[in-house]
């Protein structure tokens, strides 16, 4: 890890700096591959799957018996763990229901908002050497308690060709038939132009690497809704004297195994952290499966001292880090001053991992600092809102010369006299 002390604010802006790829190159080359799945639909998808993952597949959508085989190889005891973590995650998300009321602005004038499930949704589901099935569970439970009416998946196909048998798992447990292999930046291409085999959605959802969220902010200019940027994972831990260093070297362990590119920041006011943190960091990865990339992903990593804890969490709140751990005696004061973070976790008992899989809370969430302007998924992101309003012959007339005014003062006369015509004949009606 790279050790700072006490750093001067002008050079916090050097130290939020995320690992990218050459940003020129990265639009290059997403902006190709776009390009040609727009163009040459499954085709371009074939050529890709062979370049990039190294299979060659000429259908690539998975078939019913794919999914009933995948189902039948799940451990009894991770298909039982994932049923309790859907029922976590459909509690929480299913509390975010709100009941939209009607309300009278004026006399007569009547406002309300109904919510209006989007129709039709796209899943990326990080494949790979981390095959992510929780983040089908994230996604596909909210967007069924809002009644999505069609869902697909795209995700990354394994050496052998085939989508990881517990994503097939979980899309069967929540009733998703529509599953594509296929990943980076072509999937989201398939999902935001559709091709033959995979229909175009109107909501693109899921994490991905700098090529993947590259691809969503690039298919958004052009029309395709998606939930937020959401790149390499990152966390970062505000801890005191209180805190266990065993307990911080294996958080910032559980997100550096995402990928080399993921970051890690420990930012504290007790400076033998610097020293001790690193060491069990080195001590628990000796066995870890993942230890190089937790090495690689380390060594842009970053343990930083301040003088004190308000410094701190002043520098978390400008690196806006996708999550949040605190460890520190006094907590509550420390979270009432968090306002740039996308999921906070309280307490040495807390484990960001807790959120990835089975407290209930929704882990995509934004990264790169667009936590500053972004929420996580929620169920609010499955929906759109359409506004009504009704006015009753008293409503036209209490706030129809309020609205003739204002047309007028932006000299749109059609507006004023659409509102005219109606007063003239209700002021006829009363004569």
């Amino acid at each position: 890890m790279q050790i700072y002390y006490n750093p001067d604010p002008a050079k916090w802006g050097a130290l939020a700096l995320r690992p990218v790829i050459n940003p020129g190159l990265l639009a290059k080359t997403v902006n190709k591959i776009l390009g040609d799945v727009q163009n040459e639909g499954d085709k371009a998808i074939i050529r890709y799957n062979r370049e990039f993952s190294g299979v060659e597949l000429d259908d690539f959508a998975v078939s019913q018996a794919e999914i009933d085989l995948a189902v039948d190889r799940i451990d009894p005891k991770l298909k039982a763990a994932i049923e309790s973590a859907v029922k976590n995650i459909d509690a929480f998300h299913r509390a975010q229901i709100r009941q939209e009321n009607k309300i009278q602005t004026a006399a007569g004038v009547y406002c309300w908002r109904k919510p209006v499930a989007i129709e039709n949704v796209g899943f990326y589901v990080p494949g790979g050497s981390a095959p992510l099935f929780s983040t089908l569970l994230m996604l596909a439970v909210p967007a069924k308690i809002a009644g999505c009416k069609q869902i697909i998946i795209c995700s990354p196909p394994n050496a052998n060709g085939n989508v990881a048998a517990s994503i097939l798992y979980c899309a069967r447990l929540l009733g998703i038939d529509k599953i594509y292999k296929i990943g980076g930046a072509q999937a989201i291409g398939a999902m935001a132009y559709g091709t033959a085999t995979v229909p175009a959605v109107y909501k693109i959802f899921g994490p991905g690497n700098q090529y993947v969220t590259v691809a969503k902010q690039m298919v958004n200019i052009t029309g395709t809704a998606i939930d937020m940027p959401a790149g390499p994972s990152e966390v970062a831990i505000i801890a005191d004297k209180s805190a266990s260093p065993i307990f911080i070297a294996a958080d910032l362990i559980a997100q550096a195994e995402h990928g080399p590119d993921s970051q890690t920041l420990l930012l504290t006011d007790h400076e033998p952290f610097l020293e001790q943190v690193p060491a069990e960091i080195e001590k628990q990865i000796k066995d870890l499966p993942r230890a190089a990339f937790v090495q690689k992903s380390l060594h842009h990593s970053k343990a930083i001292h301040f003088d004190n804890l308000e410094a701190a969490v002043d520098f978390s709140n400008y690196y806006a880090p996708e999550h949040l751990i605190v460890m520190t005696r006094s907590s509550d004061d420390i979270i009432s001053k968090i306002i740039n973070a996308g999921s906070v976790f309280i307490g040495d008992w807390s484990p960001e991992a807790a959120g990835d899989y089975a407290s209930g809370t929704n882990h995509t969430l934004p990264t790169g600092g667009f936590a500053r302007n972004y929420s996580g998924v929620s169920l609010d992101s499955f929906y759109k809102y359409i506004t009504f309003q009704e006015l009753t012959r008293q409503g036209i007339k209490n706030i129809g010369p309020l609205i003739e005014t204002m047309a007028n003062a932006e000299q749109l006369a059609g507006h004023a006299r659409s509102v005219m015509t109606r007063l003239e004949i209700l002021d006829g009606e009363d004569r």
